[in-house]
């Protein structure tokens, strides 16, 4: 069977282009080596499942190897201590073959996921499992993955605080050597997705009356618990990096090439893959399988050799960009539950404001946890080019925002700014100077510096959509300074969106920019300043820097 590019559950070698793993499990080797606790959190589709499943494969050899999937388990496996047990040891003796299992700890499971007798209890099944980890031959290690299907429940925080009792005391009773959790959550985080109903999920609410419970309705009046409480605190860093760089995503590419030979430059075309994903898992295996699977051979890249080549890579994204898939399912699900996460990632996009990386603060915890950004330096960014740009057209689609008057001009006009399949960025910025100042002319500064970006955004969504792709350049962005990069049909167009800060500041922006289209091979570059002056000169005009052309725009 030929191997192709997966994004649908676990990858492996045998059947799919993948990134070698080596060095990741070797250094995940070196945590379990030394005994420790830890948790593998990644945002959806990072790989998890896939790196702790060739991690089994790969300890087995040194260690005895429980590997368990708590995505297995039903929600009534969770309603109570029991059912908890009685799961539990089901999974074991499904998932660990029997040999493995000393005799007199084999059968007590089998009693417990028949669910009989009085052992269906955490401190039994523990005991039981102690007694496999004193007898074995080899150091048992705990692999659980998806404990977020079970993070809402009582019964697994206790599970947790057994675990955690043994580790502690490990010197006196013998425990597994090395466990680790992978979920999207934190351990840390798990008042996030109990915080719904504290009557049910508290950890006092089985000791507190009912005029206690009433007191503890409200999340908020417990702050110990929302602080503090983690039964998982003996988890030890997890600094593996997951992301795949341009050398892993080449070494995949050559795979493909020696398959195939295509004449790509795999190295070359791994650098353009990072470039708009930052190395995220299945964005990267994503667009090579848009490439392989729908591009080549199509109409527009009959040879398959013409796909693997910038303008191929570009249309893919455009489809990708376009399509619903359950990673952008769960990421927009995200903005609605968290109202917090929404206004951080509204304020990083449109204002241009620095943000500062700060892991005490709730939302911006949240967006590094679910994937949306990254610390670059003390400072928050979008993770990757891809989520940047679905997160403006998330938020350029809203029906308040489409009702705008300047996005309908721009369906208007639309049909304009296309000549013989060329884009004209230059009228472009003419009209929407012309209906900026008509619209909103009249507005406060801060409406200006606060909205005139999102609103120039909001007007090329439109012209460009279906045909083109636009992003903003991580490297300029700020309250003075924000680049737009627009790829359409091949060509590229670079936007310096600026407010206004004086003649010298215009100046030395203009010098900017024409370093920065040295940078993309471009003669001809754009400029659009936000004016707060009252006697500004709105309109446009063109300026010859060198063997450049700067055409400027002033609202």
């Amino acid at each position: 069977m030929k191997k192709y590019f997966n994004v649908e559950g676990s990858c492996n070698p045998e059947g799919h282009y993948m990134v070698n793993l080596e060095n990741r499990l070797r250094d995940i080797k070196d945590l379990v080596d030394r005994g420790k606790y830890f948790s593998i959190n990644r945002a959806r589709q990072y790989g998890k499942t896939t790196i702790l499943n060739a991690l089994a494969q790969y300890l087995v050899q040194y260690y005895s190897v429980i590997s368990l999937d708590f995505q297995l388990l039903s929600y009534s496996d969770f309603e109570n201590e029991r059912a908890f047990v009685s799961a539990f040891s089901r999974e074991i003796l499904q998932f660990v073959p029997e040999d493995c299992i000393p005799q007199s700890v084999c059968e007590q499971l089998k009693m417990f996921s028949e669910n009989a007798g009085e052992g269906g209890k955490l401190a039994i099944l523990f005991q039981n499992l102690s007694k496999w980890c004193a007898s074995s031959e080899k150091p048992v290690v705990l692999i659980i993955d998806e404990v977020d299907s079970a993070t809402n429940n009582q019964v697994f925080l206790d599970f947790l605080s057994q675990m955690r009792g043994y580790y502690i005391h490990r010197r006196k009773r013998a425990a597994f050597w090395s466990v680790i959790l992978a979920g999207v959550y934190d351990i840390k985080h798990l008042k996030l997705k109990i915080r719904g109903d504290p009557r049910l999920n508290s950890p006092w609410n089985t000791h507190a009356g009912n005029e206690e419970n009433e007191r503890l309705r409200s999340f908020d009046e417990c702050p110990w618990y929302q602080r503090e409480y983690t039964p998982f605190d003996i988890a030890a860093d997890f600094t593996v990096d997951m992301g795949f760089l341009p050398e892993d995503i080449a070494g995949m590419l050559s795979e493909y090439e020696s398959d195939y030979q295509t004449g790509m430059g795999t190295e070359q075309m791994a650098s353009l893959l990072y470039e708009y994903t930052s190395g995220y898992p299945f964005l990267v295996s994503r667009l090579c399988q848009i490439m392989d699977e729908r591009l080549a051979g199509s109409r527009e890249y009959s040879d398959r050799s013409d796909v693997w080549t910038k303008s191929g890579l570009l249309d893919a994204v455009k489809i990708l960009l376009s399509e619903k898939n359950t990673l952008f399912d769960s990421l927009i699900q995200k903005l609605s539950d968290y109202p917090a996460l929404l206004k951080l990632l509204h304020l990083l996009l449109f204002t241009g404001r620095s943000i500062s990386y700060n892991s005490d603060d709730e939302a911006t915890d949240m967006a590094a946890m679910f994937g949306f950004i990254k610390n670059k330096g003390g400072t928050v960014i979008v993770a990757n080019r891809i989520f940047e740009v679905r997160l403006y057209n998330y938020f350029l689609t809203s029906d308040e925002i489409k009702n705008d008057a300047i996005y309908k001009k721009a369906l208007q006009d639309k049909n304009l700014f296309i000549r013989d399949g060329h884009l004209d960025m230059e009228l472009v910025l003419e009209k929407f100077v012309l209906y900026f100042n008509d619209l909103y002319g009249d507005r406060s500064e801060a409406f200006l510096e606060e909205d005139g970006r999102r609103y120039f955004l909001l007007y090329l969504r439109p012209i460009i959509n279906g045909v083109g792709n636009y992003y903003i350049e991580s490297r300029t962005r700020s309250m003075k300074r924000t680049d737009v990069i627009v790829d359409y049909r091949g060509e590229q167009f670079v936007i310096e969106m600026k407010i206004w800060h004086g003649r010298e500041y215009h100046t030395r922006g203009e010098n900017q920019l024409r370093e920065y289209l040295d940078f993309y091979y471009l003669r001809k570059g754009y400029m659009l300043s936000f004016c707060f002056n009252k006697n500004k000169r709105v309109g446009m005009n063109r300026v010859n820097l060198g063997d450049k052309v700067l055409v400027e725009a002033v609202v």
